[in-house]
Order: structure tokens, then sequence, then C-alpha cells
């Protein structure tokens, strides 16, 4: 069984905070759809017992496109999207790897992924929210 830690995260404001569950090392996804293009989003998929929500609901806006099967979360006070539920995985979360306190010093491979192409390429994410 692979070992987890937990890492903190959280909005620009703090407002919104989070903490996730991952491996020592861990893919994220640099995904090429219209809104993660726009942002710069960078996430990692996990199972949705991996992650927790600290503080910030009340906070949260949701904001749905296409199918609304993507729920996109952000914070109402400084706009960041530090995580969303993925279309591709409904049963767990897509954290913002540039949300995690200390990104920059974690050991992550980061792949690029073809969302221009959602369809044709969204199975080969399926496994990402699965223990």
């Amino acid at each position: 069984m692979t070992r987890l830690t937990t890492h903190q995260g959280s909005c620009h404001c703090k407002a919104v905070r989070f903490e996730v569950d991952l491996p020592d090392h861990f893919e994220v996804e640099d995904c090429n759809c219209s809104i993660c293009a726009m942002s710069g989003n960078i996430h990692v998929i996990v199972p949705a017992n991996r992650f927790r929500l600290l503080a910030g609901e009340d906070n949260l806006a949701t904001y749905t496109f296409n199918t609304g099967g993507a729920k996109h979360k952000f914070c109402k006070t400084c706009g960041i999207k530090s995580f969303y539920v993925p279309r591709s995985n409904p049963d767990g979360f897509a954290v913002t790897y540039r949300c995690l306190e200390n990104w920059m010093d974690l050991n992550v491979t980061i792949n690029p992924f073809d969302g221009q192409n959602w369809e044709a390429n969204a199975g080969a994410l399926a496994h990402k929210s699965k223990e």
C-alpha cells in the first residue's frame, strides 16, 4: 500500500482551506481544455475520501458549463479555484496543485492532458479517483 501524507492548501485569501492525502510522488494533469488553459490550472485528481474541506464552504461559488458535469468551486472573495469536482471523476476531487502549501517542493510528474478533445481522452483519467 502506498504511504500517504496530508498536505494543506487554500485559496489566495485563505478563506477556503482544505487538506488532501497524497503519496510522496504523484501525477498532476496539465489540461488544455478551455477553462484549465485560460486559468492555468494544473491539478491532481484524488478519491473523495482523501480530500477534506476545512474552512470556507460558505465562501464558495460553483460554476458549471457545457454538460454541467464538472463543479468548479471558486472562492467568492479572491476568485481562486483551489479544487473542483471533475467531470471525468465525479466521485473525486481535482485539487489545484499550486494551491498546495510548498507546492514547488513536492515530487510530481506533470502529464499533459488533451482536454480540448475531452470525449476521446477522459477515459484515461477515470482510475484517478479510485483507491
